[in-house]
Order: structure tokens, then sequence, then C-alpha cells
């Protein structure tokens, strides 16, 4: 099993990201964190590296079924979905895998939600 599914569009970089958001928020789900990684190496690290943007995304309902089934599940969310250059108006687009994630938990009533979150991360991506 992988623990993501991704594909590849042809836009621009910040278009893509946006284009990302709202499909993301069509499904119920709000980006609570965004990292620009590309920002954050060349602050830190003085190095240049490509666009790359790590959006922190939640579907309210979700995290809340997943909250009361197991409390500590806070540490795996949100549900992290990357946005990444490969080439000029070539973007990849990659959602994590909740149900490979969750896996790691063992907690029966966790599957349910992470199958549900999985079929919506999906239709996100694949609706790119």
């Amino acid at each position: 099993m992988t623990y993501h599914f991704s594909r590849k569009i042809n836009m621009p970089f910040d278009e893509a990201v946006t284009h990302v958001t709202s499909e993301l928020g069509k499904r119920g789900f709000g980006v609570l964190t965004e990292i620009d990684v590309q920002a954050t190496l060349k602050k830190k690290l003085g190095v240049d590296f490509r666009p790359y943007r790590i959006l922190g995304a939640c579907n309210p309902q979700f995290a809340h079924e997943a909250l009361m089934a197991e409390d500590k599940i806070g540490t795996m969310l949100p549900c992290n979905v990357i946005v990444q250059q490969l080439g000029p108006d070539q973007v990849e687009v990659s959602a994590v895998d909740p149900v490979a994630s969750m896996q790691a938990v063992r907690n029966p009533a966790l599957e349910t939600v992470a199958a549900e979150v999985r079929s919506l991360l999906q239709q996100c991506i694949s609706g790119l």
C-alpha cells in the first residue's frame, strides 16, 4: 500500500495552489496551515529549492469524529496535501492516504473515518 496519491497538472504553480485549495473546499476541507518549503529552506538554510507548498487540509466533521474515537489522533491531523513544481507550468499534487496513516493507530473506529476522508481526497486529486 502506498501512503499517498498524486496527479500531475499543467498550470503555473501559484494557480495550482489556488486550484487545489478550491477543490478541497468543494469537498468540505479547509486549509488550516500552509508551509512554503521553498521560502523556509531559503531562510533557514540559505539553499534554493523548487516551489513546494504543504497544505494542511482539514474536514471539521471527520476531524471531530476521529478525535472522538482517538484523543491523540491530533498528532496525525491535518491531512497534508503537497503542491510541487516539476517544470515550467508542470505541477504535481499529492495527498496523504489517511487509511495508510491510520493503520499505525490500530483503532477500528478510525477505519470508517479514514476511508471516507480517503475517498474525498481522491476525488479532489482526480478532479484537478
